[in-house]
C-alpha cells in the first residue's frame, strides 16, 4: 500500500500548500526566530523516489537526509531545527541540531507532531504549520532566549518543497 501511496502521489503538496499558506508559514518563523537564537527550517515532500520505497525508507531517515542537505546543522549556534513533512506517509519528523539536543529531549517533540497531526488530519495543514512553529519558538525561547542578542538569519524562513 505504501508503495501505491509514493507512486501515485495522491497528496499534492500544491494542493495542502498554495502559495498564500507557504507566506503565511514564512511570516511564523520570521516572527518565531525574532524571539529566540534558533533557526527553523520548514520542509515538505509530497512523496518518496519510488527506489527510495523500495529500500523501505522511513521518513526519519529522509529526515535526516534533508537536514543534512539543507545545511541546517550549518548554524553558529548548533540551534537549527527541521520539520520535515512526508505527505504520502502522513507523518512529521523533526529534527534538533546537536546545539538544542543537548537541552531538548527527543520526547519533547511529540507532542508537537501530535499538534500538528491534529490540524492536518482536520485538513488544516496551515494552521498545523504555524501551530507546530509556534510550539518549537516556545521550547527554543525557553533554552535559547534572544536576550537582545542579534542573531543573523542563516536559514531560509521559507517553505521548502522537496
Amino acid at each position: 500500500m505504501r508503495a501505491i501511496r509514493h507512486l501515485f502521489d495522491l497528496s499534492s503538496v500544491k494542493r495542502h500548500f498554495p502559495p498564500a499558506t507557504l507566506d503565511a508559514i514564512q511570516h511564523a518563523i520570521v516572527a518565531s526566530e525574532h524571539r529566540h537564537l534558533g533557526e527553523i527550517v520548514f520542509a515538505v515532500e509530497s512523496s518518496l523516489p519510488f527506489a527510495e520505497v523500495l529500500r523501505s525508507r522511513s521518513a526519519r531517515e529522509r529526515a535526516h537526509g534533508a537536514f543534512a542537505r539543507l545545511r541546517v546543522w550549518n548554524t553558529e549556534h548548533n540551534t537549527g531545527v527541521l520539520v520535515y513533512l512526508l505527505l504520502a506517509d502522513h507523518a512529521i519528523e523533526i529534527v534538533a541540531d546537536r546545539g538544542i539536543a543537548a537541552k531538548v529531549d527527543e520526547a519533547q517533540w511529540q507532542p508537537i507532531c501530535a499538534l500538528m497531526q491534529k490540524h492536518f488530519s482536520a485538513g488544516d495543514y496551515e494552521r498545523g504549520a504555524i501551530a507546530g512553529i509556534d510550539a518549537i519558538g516556545e521550547l527554543l525561547i525557553r533554552h535559547f532566549p534572544a536576550n537582545g542578542e542579534r542573531d543573523p538569519d542563516e536559514l531560509p524562513d521559507r517553505p521548502v518543497l522537496l
